[in-house]
Formats: structure tokens, C-alpha cells, sequence
């Protein structure tokens, strides 16, 4: 089936292939234009295969293909081309006759698709598939494979149709494959048979990449992004990206004063980049790009790193174009106020050394009260904020008076008696979550019982904040706990962490390690923890959360495992929040 690299012969059937690597095809055909060298680009190691199809129409589900032609290439090379006939199974109309010179005749001893579709897969391979209106071609082919019973073509192909937009309309009538073909010279002229077209599309993708290469095209990902960036208004100051590795790292946004507007992270900084001048054409985008004057960047060993210093950047800059991370000034704290006799919650800015307990930091104040909400509702801590007297004064408040909470204002609770509802509350804070949640869930169903929904939605919101804070302070805590941890992630690095943060990591024993001379002194575990360092060490351990499967530990001063209990996130359920819809 493998043959020299000849045109189809109308007299035989089988599909005809050449290819370079067979041992009896001719030395491999340089094409007589630029090679990709000669750009200097990443893309000579792109494997492109350049197909065209004829067919009996233009519907892929009512039309069937006729004819079928590939050429591979590699670095400005052919690999070797690849067509046969396909006998369609049904009538070729006489205008496509007109068009292509395909008859009824020369298809009759032609392979039918289904016998093809193995051999062309095969010259395909793990190739990018490249085609002049591309979604055309891979349409009609994804329909023959279905009806085959063969999973359809994966990957995404290059199109030199909107390619041809971008880069050179200005310089011609229309971007048709004959004319632009005429407009450039190209060896090989388009004549609607397959190989022919498939040969004249390779030219011309050619052409196309020596005109990309000038304006930072360096990589398959900079290709298809090319046509959607062509159009974007700021597409001139794409000249700011092309020093940018396709590495993992962190990416500042400067304006003209030499400002931070915007701070990202990425595990490629050049697809990511770019990636604003596609895309992305919100109003807060295409005004952070207008006010860009120079993109930097810092590459990092990996995307935990990479997590740990964006957000030492952005708590740094406070970026006018950042959200996430900036929002740690606003972070507040519950409070149980244990240097009192009657300790009560209250929610603060920020912790004191006053040997009180902090829950926290969390995200708002606004969230620490919906968790002081479920605290009160899960418990009898006295929600007045008297301070008690030795001599109780008035009757007692409306919540005791409810029934939903002691009231030591007016004497109806001992000291020690109280000291027990503390202890409780302080149980279920640090150690058993459920003595809180439960009595929570309990009221939530009673509730939902009395077709009291909406009160009902209202506990089961208190309780996921409950249960997310506490998640969230043991997930910290224990991080803490831990002290002194080294990590490796086999074959990507080493990270070294004390008390949750990041200190240092490097990639082999031969490296110099990447060291984080900025890292404070985390307090000790069982002291409240800085708001400023909550983001960075929530940050740590999502990634050990999500790489535990992978990490091998190499030191650890305390245990990282702990029998603490998953935690429920209280999503809403039918019988909760939709059963007053039935």
C-alpha cells in the first residue's frame, strides 16, 4: 500500500501513500520555501497533516465524501502524502462532476469509506490536522467515523481560513484558496481535486506562519489564538509577551508609572497571557490591557509557588484589577470572650492577647455573625451584652425568655452552671463539630416539618457557615501543628513549609534552592492567626489536599494525618428548599 510519492491514478483504487520513513520512498521532498528554522519558532516541531476532501455536497449527514487527500509536514519538510478515491455509495451529481472531474466511472472500483477511514487514521496519526475552512473537512469525516462505529477526531485543528483573515485581507480580494494562491506564488494551484488542494493549503500554511512569526507567533497554542486576537484593539501590544516562557509563574500588569494593576498566576505564562487578547473581552479586561504598559513575569518551580507568590504579591501591590486575595483587610474574627466571667461571641476586626478565643480569620464580619447565628441556635450562650452584676438587675431578656438562651443578667444561671454551656460550645469549636451541627440539622428538619421553609433555609445556611469555618480553622490549625514539613513532589520538586508556610523549595539536590527570605515567623499554633498570612496558608494546604496522592513526605515535626471528621457542606436539598414549590 506503500507507494513512491506520485499523483492518483484514476485506474487503481487502493489508496496511495508515500512516506519519508519507508525505506523504499525517495529521499524526503524540501519545499521550496522558508523552513521553519528560519523563523526560529517552536512550531518546526509541530507535525502538521494538511487534508482536503471532495464530496457529493455540502450536507455531512445526506452527502458522502469522494475523495480524500493529505500531505504531512513537519519543520518546512514533506513527510509524505496520502490519496485514494472513495466510492460514496450513491450518485455524484453532475455539477460536482463539473467541479472536481470526479465521475460516476472512475469511482466504481474505489474503496468504500469504511475501508479507507483505517489507513487514513493511521497516516494521521498524532499529527495536528490542518485544513482551508478545516471545519468543512473534519465534519464530513467525524460523520463517516460515527457511522463507522469509531470514536470522532480529537484534538484541534489549524485553520487557514481565518488565518488568512487576520494576516493578509488587506492584501487581497478574498481569501478563497485559489486566490491566494495566485496573490502568493504557490508551487501548488488549487484545482478542487484532494491532493492538490491538500498540497496548495500547505503552502500556503507556510506563508501564513512566516507572516505569524512576526508578530510573536512562537507555538501551536499562539496559532489558534492568532485569528480570535487579530481583532482585539489592543492586538499591538502583544509585542509585550513574547519573552514569556511556557512555564508555571507568576505575571504582573504595569501601567506607565511603573504600577501594579494586576497580578496572575499560571502553570503556562505564555498561553495565559496571550489568553487576554483572545478570549476574554470583558469591560475590565480590555481596560486593564488599555492601561498596560509592560507585562513582567517570574517563573516559579511549580504551581504551588506559583499560588503562594501571587498572593504575596497582590497583599504587596493590592492591585487595582485584582479581587481574589485583596480582601484579606476585611477578614474578621468570632470571639468568645473567655477573660469574662459570662464569656459571650462577639465579632472583632482583630484578635487581642486577651486570652480570649478566636474563630478565625473569616471571610467578612457579615459571615461571622451568621456563624455566632448557629452557635446561638445550636447552644443556651447568652446572647445579651451586659456585662452581669453581682446583684441582678431587670428581668431577663427576650431570648431567655423564648427559651433559646440563659440570661445571667437576671440570675437565672449559676456561674458553674454556665461554665458547662461554655465547655460545650468550646467541645464542639476545637474537637467534635457534631455537638454543634446536630442540633442545628435537628431544628432544620423540625422546621421543614412544619413547612416552615424559608426559617429552615435560614439554619441550614447558619449551619454550612458553621461547618465551613470550622473546616477551615482546623485545615489551618493543623497545618500549624505541624511544624517543621518537607515534601517532595517525585520528579516536579521539593517544598519546605514551617507552620504552613512556604519557606523555601528547589528542584534537585544540584539546584540552589528558591528561597523565601520574606517569610515572617508564623505565630505558634493555638494563638490567633494573622490575617494577612490566612490566604497564603489556605493555599498550601488546598495543594496538599489535592496532591496527596503524589506526595512523598520527607520530614514532618507533628503528624499531617488527623481523626478529625468530615464535615458536611449542608447543601440545599429537596426537602428543604423546593418542597414548598410542590
Amino acid at each position: 500500500m506503500f507507494v513512491s510519492d506520485r499523483l492518483f491514478d484514476p485506474a487503481l483504487t487502493a489508496p496511495l501513500v508515500s512516506a519519508a520513513e519507508e525505506p523504499s520512498a525517495p529521499p524526503v521532498e524540501q519545499i521550496l520555501q522558508r523552513s521553519l528554522d528560519d523563523l526560529g519558532t517552536p512550531l518546526n516541531e509541530v507535525t502538521f497533516c494538511v487534508v482536503d476532501l471532495e464530496t457529493t455536497g455540502g450536507h455531512r449527514q445526506n452527502d458522502m465524501i469522494t475523495e480524500i487527500g493529505a500531505v504531512k509536514m513537519r519543520g518546512g519538510q514533506r513527510l509524505g502524502t496520502f490519496q485514494t478515491l472513495v466510492n460514496p455509495g450513491i450518485r455524484i451529481p453532475t455539477e460536482i462532476t463539473v467541479l472536481t472531474g470526479i465521475t460516476q466511472a472512475m469511482i466504481m472500483r474505489a474503496p468504500r469509506i469504511e475501508t479507507v477511514l483505517p489507513n487514513l487514521l493511521e497516516f494521521i496519526g498524532e499529527s495536528t490536522i490542518v485544513g482551508h475552512n478545516v471545519s468543512f473537512d473534519v465534519g464530513f469525516l467525524n460523520a463517516a467515523l460515527e457511522r463507522s462505529s469509531r470514536p470522532r477526531l480529537t484534538g484541534k485543528p489549524v485553520d487557514t481560513l481565518p488565518l488568512a483573515r487576520r494576516l493578509v485581507r488587506d492584501e487581497v480580494p478574498n481569501c478563497k484558496l485559489g486566490t491566494l494562491a495566485d496573490r502568493f506564488g504557490l508551487a501548488n494551484r488549487p484545482n478542487h481535486r484532494a491532493l492538490d488542494d491538500a498540497l496548495a493549503t500547505g503552502d500556503l500554511l507556510h506563508v501564513l506562519l512566516e507572516r505569524a512569526g512576526t508578530m510573536g507567533v512562537l507555538g501551536l497554542d499562539d496559532l489558534h489564538a492568532l485569528p480570535r486576537i487579530g481583532s482585539h484593539p489592543q492586538a499591538h501590544k502583544l509585542s509585550f509577551t513574547n519573552n514569556l516562557p511556557r512555564e508555571p509563574g507568576v505575571y504582573t500588569f504595569h501601567d506607565r508609572d511603573g504600577r501594579v494593576l494586576y497580578v496572575g498566576k499560571a502553570t503556562n505564562l505564555r498561553t495565559r497571557v496571550r489568553s487576554y487578547f483572545s478570549g476574554d473581552r470583558r469591560r475590565k479586561i480590555d481596560q486593564l490591557l488599555r492601561e498596560t504598559e509592560r507585562i513582567e513575569h517570574l517563573v516559579c518551580p511549580g504551581p504551588l509557588e506559583a499560588d503562594v507568590l501571587e498572593v504575596r504579591l497582590i497583599h504587596e501591590h493590592q492591585p487595582r484589577f485584582n479581587r481574589r486575595s485583596k480582601t484579606w483587610s476585611r477578614y474578621a474574627y468570632l470571639k468568645l470572650t473567655l477573660n469574662e466571667k459570662f464569656p459571650r461571641l462577639s465579632v472583632v476586626s482583630a484578635p487581642k492577647d486577651d486570652d480570649g478565643f478566636y474563630l478565625g480569620p473569616l471571610p467578612s464580619r457579615k459571615f461571622a455573625r451568621t456563624v455566632a447565628d448557629a452557635i446561638e441556635t445550636a447552644t443556651l450562650i447568652r446572647r445579651c451584652t451586659k456585662r452581669p452584676t453581682k446583684t441582678p438587675k431587670g428581668g431577663p431578656c427576650a431570648a431567655s425568655q423564648l427559651g433559646v438562651s440563659t440570661c445571667p443578667c437576671s440570675g437565672d444561671i449559676s456561674e458553674d452552671d454556665y461554665a458547662t454551656v461554655i465547655a460545650g460550645v468550646m467541645h464542639g469549636l476545637t474537637r467534635q463539630p457534631e455537638d454543634l451541627l446536630a442540633p442545628l440539622r435537628l431544628r432544620m428538619e423540625q422546621l421543614a416539618a412544619q413547612e416552615r421553609f424559608e426559617e429552615a433555609a435560614e439554619v441550614r445556611n447558619s449551619a454550612a457557615a458553621l461547618a465551613a469555618a470550622l473546616r477551615r480553622r482546623h485545615r489551618l490549625e493543623h497545618l500549624r501543628n505541624a511544624g517543621r514539613v518537607v515534601v517532595e513532589l517525585p520528579g516536579k520538586g521539593t517544598a519546605e513549609l514551617h507552620r504552613g508556610r512556604l519557606t523555601r523549595s528547589w528542584i534537585d539536590d544540584d539546584a540552589l534552592p528558591l528561597t523565601y527570605s520574606d517569610v515572617d515567623t508564623v505565630p505558634p499554633p493555638g494563638t490567633p492567626l494573622p490575617s494577612e498570612m490566612a490566604d497564603e496558608l489556605l493555599c498550601v494546604a488546598s495543594w496538599l489536599d489535592q496532591k496527596a496522592h503524589e506526595l512523598k513526605l520527607i520530614h514532618c515535626d507533628a503528624p499531617l494525618s488527623s481523626p478529625y471528621p468530615r464535615l458536611p457542606d449542608f447543601e440545599p436539598t429537596t426537602g428543604v428548599s423546593q418542597r414548598r414549590d410542590g
